[in-house]
């Protein structure tokens, strides 16, 4: 039996958004219901039909 308790589930607020591809906590994009970090969002945008525009 380990020495910590796991942590708790997050219902809300910074922790509870995750990356559905990497797990990532960091910069989530939820638009149009993607769920995913900017990092795996930029490699596969485009693969997704999202265009760069300048």
């Amino acid at each position: 039996m380990g020495k910590y308790k796991p942590p708790k589930v997050r219902k809300y607020g910074r922790g509870a958004q995750v990356c559905s591809r990497c797990g990532s906590h960091d910069a989530p994009i939820r638009a149009y219901g993607l769920h995913l970090c900017r990092q795996c969002f930029r490699e596969i945008a485009q693969d997704m039909g999202f265009r760069k525009y300048r």
